[in-house]
């Protein structure tokens, strides 16, 4: 797969994992807490902050019929009204210039979700180096076009698609245009099961649409996205916020930034593991081949001496005949005298 670059970070399969954060609505309508939650997000060690640039009027409309509700049985935010949901969960657009400038100052990428042309606006002006297109906003093609058409890599979420609603928002990146493209597997529930994720898909839809492929996900703790890693993931997306019992709209599915920062080590960590494909020992083997066993006279013999059972063993170190051949040594004679410990070549038989 191409090599992407978002900010000053290489993404792709030769480069350690792309982790990202995503603050979303954890700030909690603070500024102090988001600005908070970016420090923290700088000491974890992950490369990226992401934030989501909406307001309640920009994703929905101030109506509370029942299509307007989420479902009461749902575990968050049962029977909440989508607009006052997102008057609570958004970040005000006067709030970027501060968010940005302090995450860059922290050697942060950062860059945003947008919702609307806005968004896109106000991204621009602040020059992000990306876009990340949610999950819901997969079928919006005339946003995923004008993100497109900026010429920034493109971080796609699949959450709830089929393979038609991800074709179709491929190809109308490039088709604006843009190739620079990182589909992330997503499973759009909050906190979503493990055993929702479905972490085969991910080399699936690495060979379907020519792409990275990532991991946005929604479980608790990090097990499943070093997993991901494992299956070719070069981003990962969490959530993330300063402690859990401090509330908030996300925090229930949120890593606190302990946890963040064994993400990047252990996501890190299952990239390098997974080397190549050549079977054989490694370097940092070759001391350990010191130590196969093989024959070794363990008793002082002299020569005309019978090889048997108590003077001659397999053994540790290497250096001796391979234990294979302990049938084919045993009942002849030694040739010339031998002390413990010798290695045990033919010419002593």
């Amino acid at each position: 797969m191409p090599t992407i670059k978002i900010g000053d970070h290489l993404v792709g399969p030769e480069h350690r994992p792309f982790v990202i954060a995503e603050m979303s609505g954890n700030h909690n309508g603070s500024l102090d807490r988001a600005l908070q939650i970016v420090d923290a997000v700088a000491a974890s060690g992950a490369q990226a902050l992401k934030l989501q640039t909406y307001t309640p009027d920009t994703i929905t409309i101030d109506v509370d019929a029942p299509a307007f509700r989420i479902s009461d049985e749902h575990g968050l935010w049962g029977g909440e009204n989508l607009y006052a949901l997102f008057q609570r969960a958004h970040t005000p657009y006067e709030w970027h210039p501060a968010i940005f400038e302090r995450a860059r100052r922290r050697g942060l990428t950062v860059f945003s979700s947008p919702f609307d042309h806005t968004a896109i606006e106000l991204l621009e002006s602040l020059q992000t180096p990306a876009y990340k297109i949610a999950s819901s906003e997969l079928v919006d093609l005339p946003l995923i076009r004008l993100a497109a058409r900026t010429g920034k890599p493109m971080i796609i979420s699949t959450g709830m698609a089929d393979v038609g609603d991800i074709h179709a928002a491929v190809e109308t990146a490039r088709a604006a245009g843009n190739d620079q493209i990182v589909l992330l597997a997503c499973t759009a529930s909050y906190p979503s099961p493990p055993q929702d994720s479905n972490l085969r898909c991910i080399p699936v839809l690495a060979e379907a649409f020519g792409t990275q492929v990532g991991l946005s996900d929604h479980t608790m703790g990090i097990g499943v996205p070093v997993a991901a890693v494992a299956l070719g993931a070069t981003v990962i997306e969490k959530h993330v916020t300063l402690d859990r019992a401090d509330g908030g709209v996300d925090s229930a599915f949120s890593l606190d930034p302990g946890e963040l920062a064994a993400l990047v080590a252990e996501s890190e960590r299952a990239w390098q593991a997974l080397g190549g494909t050549r079977i054989g020992p490694t370097d940092s083997e070759k001391e350990g081949l010191r130590f196969r066993r093989s024959l070794y006279v363990v008793a002082d013999v002299q020569a005309g001496d019978l090889v048997t059972a108590d003077n001659v063993r397999s053994i540790r170190p290497a250096g001796g005949l391979p234990p294979v051949e302990i049938d084919n040594v045993l009942g002849r004679r030694f040739t010339r005298p031998a002390t413990k410990g010798t290695p045990l070549t033919w010419d002593l038989v």
